[in-house]
């Protein structure tokens, strides 16, 4: 058995039986699992290339399929038997799975400009369903629900001289395409451009959807994923443009944003273990510091907020330090572990800015410190407070160069 048997008949005799079976029935019949990079485009619609030279293979006279073991040619080996016949095969984006990939996806993110500057579309469905993710919302949507909901939120919150759109297919099918959202039961979503089709196409299929299941379930449990996408969408797309309005309208503008959900199977743990336990720490830590820095830097003499604090920026820097605290007080002269945990499962400490904001301190690490209740309570009002002031603040700054030297 070989793919150089298969035949162009065969091909378009296996893309008929996809078409009539659907994908995942097709796919399970055969035992493949959906193209993660490379797949098959014909007549416009969109086919996984290896399930399908498989398939092909038994759409021969006295042959049987090909089994995912038989591809011992792996890929590119079903790309070049399709291309041979004639048939374009072309590279679609595996859907990112980590937080870092997902990241590194946000960052390649075409920014459609219009009147100079980069549309927010992409950015809005994205915050939008970050958002819906954090409050545990069911991630695919029908897609009525989801015109209603996207609709006005793209007419409010765009650039002045942006056009005045408030569709959403044009957004959801840049996503789609970049692998970051899904579409259930649609291989052919044409690309973002152009009008009339991409509307009739939407139109015509209705598609339930919403954000990719990585994506959704980082945004929902994980406090150190969901501050890393939402300042990555900011350096992408924001620039000059406040985005605090957007963030608040989708429930991100609060210095909780950065606190993690549990999964379900562990929501009965949640108030016996503090919940800032993570299997990376420091890289923990070295991610949310690397976020607040990007924030300060992108915010720093333009932001016209009353609000100096900002709450995406104090609520990394927040968990970073209770990160590196590994819930212990980290004043040097205590060291006790934090009393209790609150409801959220974090450990009871008090994240103290030691050079406070309105004389010139940070939100960062480096200025912050976590305190259990009495030694933050003799910090703010003891006798000692004078000198324990500046104790605290190199301690903060020892803490944080030795956790990101041991991150480097």
């Amino acid at each position: 058995m070989a793919l150089s048997d298969i035949t162009r008949e065969a091909v378009l005799a296996a893309v008929a039986e996809c078409d009539r079976m659907g994908r995942d029935a097709f796919l399970d019949k055969y035992g493949f699992r959906r193209a993660l990079r490379y797949v098959l485009r014909y007549d416009g619609r969109l086919y996984d290339s290896k399930a399908i030279a498989g398939a092909a293979h038994g759409h021969l006279p006295g042959h049987a399929p090909l089994t995912v073991g038989d591809l011992s040619g792996g890929i590119g080996h079903a790309v070049t038997a399709l291309e041979r016949l004639g048939f374009e095969v072309i590279s679609e984006p595996a859907a990112p799975r980590t937080d870092d990939e997902i990241v590194r996806t946000i960052g390649r993110l075409r920014r459609a400009p219009d009147s100079g500057k980069p549309m927010l579309k992409q950015a809005v469905v994205l915050l939008w369903a970050i958002g819906r993710a954090r409050t545990g919302e069911d991630r695919l949507m029908r897609w009525t629900e989801t015109v209603a909901a996207l609709a006005p939120l793209l007419e409010e919150f765009r650039r002045d001289g942006e056009r005045r759109q408030g569709r959403p297919d044009y957004p959801i099918a840049a996503l789609c395409h970049a692998g970051l959202w899904d579409l259930p039961g649609h291989t052919n979503v044409p690309r973002a451009h152009g009008d009339a089709a991409l509307k009739a196409w939407f139109a015509e299929h209705s598609p339930e959807g919403g954000p990719s299941a990585s994506l959704y379930a980082l945004a929902r449990e994980s406090g150190v994923a969901r501050i890393r996408f939402i300042e990555a969408i900011a350096a992408r797309f924001f620039d000059d443009f406040d985005e605090s309005g957007l963030l608040a309208a989708v429930g991100l503008y609060d210095e909780d944003v950065a606190t993690d959900e549990p999964s379900p199977r562990a929501a009965s743990d949640r108030k016996t273990a503090p919940r800032h336990v993570t299997t990376d720490p420091k890289g923990d830590y070295a991610r949310l510091c690397e976020s607040v820095a990007r924030s300060e830097a992108r915010t720093r003499g333009r932001r016209h907020s009353s609000n100096t604090e900002d709450p995406i920026r104090l609520a990394a820097a927040r968990c970073a330090v209770l990160i590196r605290s590994e819930g212990r007080c980290e004043s040097p002269e205590c060291g006790s572990p934090a009393p209790d945990v609150n409801d959220r499962g974090e450990p009871v400490l008090e994240v103290d800015h030691v050079d406070q904001i309105s004389d010139g301190g940070r939100d960062h690490p480096i200025q912050m410190i976590a305190l259990c209740p009495d030694c933050h309570a003799v910090k703010t009002r003891g006798r000692s407070r004078h000198r324990l002031i500046p104790l605290l603040a190199q301690t903060a700054r020892d803490l944080h160069d030795r956790w990101s030297a041991a991150e480097a």
